[in-house]
């Protein structure tokens, strides 16, 4: 699924400084579930604004509503009589949902709440860890449905560097392993190793780090069980 984050507070104020009337939007689908953009998350976001508007004596008068998912049309029928009445609409969904409210709505600003980080796993409540780059050119069938290009620090398409450690792990740190180990592994157990010879062309591959999100309230349980 995809994971976000939500974009810092005073950013977000920022987005809707000049609007009045706001429709703050949450998204049932994958920003629900990363507990980025559910309805839920709407709320809170909602009463801190207004908190920190009262702060500073201003007022704003902000709705909050949640849809299925912001990235199919099947889900807007009963918001499209809405939204003629704001000013702005600031959209929890990960960046293809907030492009896809913008076309519907091409005559009202369409802010953005939050922040897409990748597209992953959840590990536990809390806890999600990247699984695919989306590059266009899978392999997994060929390596095991294990991700070089995602879960190798180096993302090497052709086999493992020469700085594997003789325990399986990954020179760059020692608590992960090495993915072209675990696709060996995995080959060897499928009696497909075969496949670990083949040479694929060379790519030019951009974003290489494999990234984690622990949410603050988890963190603790994260570092034990890591």
């Amino acid at each position: 699924m995809i994971i976000a984050e939500r974009k810092p507070l005073e950013e977000i104020l920022g987005l809707i400084d000049g609007f009045d009337r706001i429709l703050a939007i949450g998204c049932g689908g994958c920003t629900s579930i990363c507990l980025a953009g559910g309805q839920r998350e709407v709320m809170e976001l909602s009463g801190e604004i207004r908190s920190k508007l009262a702060e500073s004596g201003k007022k704003k008068d902000i709705f909050e509503y949640t849809i299925e998912r912001q990235c199919n049309a099947n889900f807007f029928v009963e918001m499209d009589h809405m939204v003629k009445d704001y000013d702005a609409v600031l959209s929890m969904a990960c960046g293809a949902g907030v492009q896809f409210v913008a076309d519907r709505y091409p005559y009202v600003p369409i802010l953005p709440a939050l922040n897409t980080t990748f597209v992953g796993v959840d590990k536990d409540v809390g806890w999600y860890e990247e699984s695919c780059r989306t590059c266009g050119d899978c392999v997994l069938g060929e390596t095991g449905g294990i991700c070089p290009v995602t879960r190798c620090a180096k993302s090497l398409f052709n086999g493992p560097c020469g700085g594997t450690r003789s325990d399986g792990t990954c020179e760059v740190d020692p608590n992960i392993p090495c993915a072209w180990y675990e696709i060996f592994k995995r080959l060897k157990g499928q009696n497909r190793l075969e496949l670990i010879t083949k040479v694929r062309p060379a790519r030019e591959w951009r974003n290489q780090t494999r990234r984690t999100v622990v949410q603050e309230p988890y963190r603790d349980r994260y570092e034990k069980v890591k």
